[in-house]
């Protein structure tokens, strides 16, 4: 079964924490670091051109370019990683939803795109999945 893989899973296994984690928060970074391994060893997973890009502009102002260069390469490299593109009418489509559910709208956009490639499961820590019928979120 192909997951669609939220950019939450990323940064809370790439970012460095400028604080002492929480034991919960502790639990999320290793959680991430656990999927993003099985991902590494070949479980099939899909995630968008826009969270690709969410996540290398978040890695590139908080770690630096380089590492966003190493993500990007990684992720371009590994086979088992679908991109889906997303279009205009995805957005415009996004937009209702996040407005009904009170989502962002990129998370809408993931739902929506998830639906349309028949995956019915997220990999996310974003809680705010638990309000949308179209995705179970998914955090082992």
């Amino acid at each position: 079964m192909v997951r669609f893989l939220d950019s939450s899973l990323f940064l809370h296994a790439y970012l460095r924490p400028t604080r002492e984690l929480s034991q919960e928060e502790n639990q999320i970074k290793r959680t991430a670091v656990e999927i993003l391994t099985r991902v590494e060893e070949g479980e099939e997973v899909a995630t968008s051109v826009v969270h690709i890009s969410e996540v290398v502009n978040i890695v590139e102002a908080r770690l630096g370019m380089q590492k966003a260069l190493e993500l990007l390469e990684d992720l371009l490299a590994t086979e088992n990683v679908s991109m889906l593109t997303v279009k205009r009418g995805d957005y415009e489509e996004a937009l209702v939803i996040a407005s009904r559910y009170g989502i962002s709208p990129n998370d809408a956009v993931a739902a929506l795109l998830s639906r349309d490639s028949s995956i019915s499961e997220i990999y996310s820590f974003d809680k705010h999945f638990d309000n949308i019928p179209l995705v179970k979120r998914i955090t082992e």
